[in-house]
């Protein structure tokens, strides 16, 4: 499922050789990513990320940067019409030397900036460093399918796929959050944006966070649209079944294979019942 994790001098002063944290938090979410992971130090930003490779196995290799080496991107998730997205960048120009997903959301912001975001249709959380602009671009998904904490010490935004990774930078407290503890006993989780520490927060589904100049800016880039439209009871059922197979294919794209959980409910079923219908490969069911 892979995982990132990173951090920044809010002072923009580069980070020295001995303030690189990433080997010990990228250790810290191996379990996320045993495939492959890598690292990237340049001025005042550290990134690292572990991989389960998914799509692209050979050359997927991350961070990603743009030809000219000033963006670079950690990515965690899938994003399902990237096949679209990069005939786009290349009608635009790019150049690709990767067949990955992740390689097209770095050329998308070289073409819209943060708006990128806007024509992204998958599961994520990535992490975007612009040397130029000197601004970090963290993201999630629409629908907050993929984890995506953050918190401020001694100076620095550090952040991670998961909790264990920012208590893995040196830097971060271990302090208990009560109102948090008092969420979670109520409701068995916690709710977003609090976590269970103090100062570490979760980036709400739908949202961005930039920095620059020592500023950070947080700020949500989709809602749900509403419309109302008559449709006969037929007419629905055959659109929901248009919608279903449309998802379940794009969800199959995959250069491993691809297997459905069977959790007994209509949801996993409709999609055991679908998968077979639009894949060339014999879809493997796992009943839990």
């Amino acid at each position: 499922m892979c995982g990132i994790v990173g951090y920044m001098n809010l002072n923009s002063q580069a980070i020295a050789p001995a303030e690189n944290f990433l080997p010990a938090m990228c250790h810290s979410i191996h379990h996320r990513g045993p495939d492959d992971s890598g690292e990237l130090v340049m001025g005042p930003v550290a990134m690292g990320m572990t991989r389960l490779s998914i799509i692209d196995l050979s050359t997927g290799h991350q961070p990603i940067s743009n030809e000219d080496g000033k963006i670079w991107i950690v990515f965690n998730g899938e994003i399902y019409n990237y096949q679209d997205l990069r005939k786009i960048v290349l009608e635009r120009g790019h150049k690709l030397t990767t067949t990955t997903d992740t390689e097209v959301i770095v050329h998308l912001y070289e073409e819209f900036g943060i708006d990128c975001l806007q024509h992204l249709e998958g599961m994520f959380a990535f992490a975007l460093w612009d040397s130029e602009k000197e601004r970090m671009l963290i993201a999630r998904d629409r629908m907050g399918e993929k984890p995506l904490h953050y918190g401020v010490f001694n100076g620095q935004l550090i952040f991670g796929s998961e909790l264990k990774g920012i208590l893995a930078h040196p830097h971060s407290k271990r302090e208990l959050n009560v109102e948090a503890f008092q969420k979670y006993l109520a409701f068995e989780y916690v709710p977003a944006p609090l976590s269970i520490f103090n100062g570490i927060h979760k980036l709400l589904p739908a949202h961005y966070l930039t920095v620059e100049r020592g500023q950070i800016k947080t700020g949500c880039y989709w809602t749900p649209k509403i419309s109302r439209e008559k449709l006969t009871e037929q007419e629905s059922s055959e659109r929901l079944l248009e919608l279903l197979e449309t998802s379940t294919r794009l969800r199959l794209i995959a250069d491993v294979p691809v297997g459905v959980f069977l959790s007994g409910g209509i949801d996993s079923s409709s999609i055991a019942a679908l998968a077979p219908k639009v894949s060339s490969e014999r879809v493997k069911n796992f009943s839990i």
